[in-house]
């Protein structure tokens, strides 16, 4: 767009070089005749509309409403190239005007994505010391990551349960010993009381006999002294 117009502009004022050089170039004389009297011919204004109302519309249109001269030259009404010109002029002011507001858009929308970037930063610093936090667990005072806790946990658990079944496995071992041990002491004491039992028995039977044969000492004593 701003090519185009900038080419417009330079054929305006090309046009309007043109123009002027054509109307200060003094004419020479071809003839010793005087010329005939032309009587001056007023044209009415060209009051036809354009109906394209874009610059290059404007200028296609100006071109189909010249004359043409008898030395070939086009010739434009003055109010028309003074309207295109202005309009020319106009449009270059209204994009210089939309340019400087488009830069300035730009500008703030720069400032707005540093601004986001500042906070995403922020959130992202936020969130990983959150997200640190979630995978610390702090454990008298010590701070682990929460695999490493895992671990450790899992590895307390998994040595209390083995030395839990070497546990139970020497307990049901010292049981059974325990068990076998009362049934010899079972037997024992049962022998013991047997033999008890007999011991007594023969100490009575030991006993009556000491006492028949002091009876029959006594007997004899008693029949000598008769």
């Amino acid at each position: 767009m701003r090519q185009f117009l900038l080419l417009t502009a330079s054929i305006l004022l090309s046009l309007v070089i043109g123009q002027h050089a054509v109307a200060q170039t003094p004419l020479t004389p071809i003839q010793t005749k005087p010329a005939p009297v032309v009587k001056k011919v007023y044209r009415q204004r060209d009051t036809v509309k354009n109906t394209d109302p874009s610059l290059n519309g404007q200028y296609n249109f100006m071109l189909s409403r010249t004359r043409t001269s008898p030395d070939g030259y086009k010739m434009i009404a003055k109010y028309r190239l003074d309207e295109l010109w202005k309009n020319v002029m106009d449009t270059l002011r209204k994009e210089k005007a939309d340019r400087k507001n488009l830069q300035q858009k730009i500008t703030e929308q720069e400032k707005t994505v540093n601004y986001l970037k500042t906070e995403i930063s922020g959130k992202e610093a936020s969130l990983t010391e959150n997200t640190n936090k979630v995978n610390e667990i702090n454990v008298l005072g010590i701070s682990f990551e929460k695999g490493t806790y895992n671990i450790m946990v899992w590895s307390i658990v998994c040595a209390l349960a083995i030395a839990l079944v070497i546990v139970i496995a020497r307990s049901g071992k010292n049981i059974s010993e325990a068990k076998h041990r009362t049934e010899l002491y079972n037997d024992i004491a049962e022998e013991y009381q047997a033999f008890k039992s007999k011991s007594v028995e023969k100490e009575r039977k030991l006993a009556r006999e000491l006492q028949d044969e002091r009876n029959r000492l006594e007997e004899l004593l008693n029949g000598r002294k008769g």
